[in-house]
């Protein structure tokens, strides 16, 4: 017969006395720690990048508000001076109309001396200028034909159109002269001459009558002879009327100096040389 044996001695692990020996622990590879130290450092360094970001944000937002708050400040201020730097202007161009309302009555001025002396030295001699006057000239309101009517339908004769009125010509300042010539020839020798005249407008001025009168007699001429009465010769009586220029006086400056305007062609000049009256 088989008999069984077991020796339990063996199978029962060991166990070592208190004190001798190691207790068992986690082992922890020892080798290349620069990943740790990586992490570690990239773990600390985006914190202080947001940190140092937010801090130095919040300085420059610090900083804008600031400078708007000047500029602002500086905004206010330029809108003051721009307001009044646009009184001023207004304030410089209502003086300068003014200026210029003047210095445009003023350069319309039309000396009677200097306008006497021209038509003294443009009269014919066979022509005499007795009186010299300033008038309003109204001139004649033109004709307007009419549009010639549509025919009818019908074939009958159209009718009649109305007359249109035209638009009533303004008045015009100008001067009459009146006086006596030897002939009519004469008197129109005495137009062509003024209508030359630069203190005149040529082409407004007429004839507006001239009749064959006697002439008249000189104070203290003897009316007969030897109980005979004397006959007047015949003259011709005229009347004319021209327009004065609209060139302005800074532009007759030689006619004026010529005639004998000197104080008129100074204060042209004073004004030229200040700027108010273009050259």
């Amino acid at each position: 017969m088989y008999s069984l044996e077991v020796n339990f001695l063996k199978d029962r692990p060991t166990h070592s006395p208190k004190g001798s020996g190691k207790k068992p622990g986690i082992s922890v590879p020892i080798g290349d720690l620069t990943p740790i130290y990586i992490g570690v450092a990239l773990a600390v360094f985006f914190p202080v990048l947001t940190g140092l970001s937010w801090f130095l944000l919040q300085a420059k937002n610090t900083e804008v508000a600031e400078e708007i708050a000047k500029l602002e400040q500086e905004n206010q201020k330029l809108e003051v001076e721009i307001g009044n730097i646009k009184k001023i202007q207004e304030e410089t161009r209502k003086i300068k109309d003014e200026n210029q309302s003047l210095v445009s009555v003023f350069d319309q001025i039309r000396p009677w001396s200097a306008m006497l002396q021209d038509f003294r030295e443009r009269i014919p001699q066979t022509v005499q200028l007795e009186n010299v006057k300033q008038i309003t000239i109204t001139p004649p309101a033109p004709s307007t034909p009419p549009p010639a009517p549509a025919a009818p339908a019908d074939g009958s004769a159209p009718p009649a159109a109305a007359a249109v009125p035209a638009a009533p010509a303004l008045p015009f300042p100008g001067v009459e002269l009146a006086g006596f010539a030897r002939s009519f020839n004469d008197v129109n020798d005495f137009l062509l001459t003024i209508q030359q005249s630069r203190f005149l407008k040529a082409k407004e001025a007429r004839i507006i009558s001239a009749e064959l009168v006697d002439a008249p007699l000189q104070p203290g001429a003897p009316t007969a002879i030897n109980g005979v009465p004397i006959k007047p010769i015949q003259v011709v009586k005229y009347t004319i009327q021209a327009g004065l220029s609209d060139i302005p006086a800074s532009e007759l400056m030689r006619e004026l100096e010529q005639k004998g305007s000197v104080g008129l062609v100074s204060r042209i000049r004073s004004l030229q040389q200040q700027g108010v009256i273009k050259r």
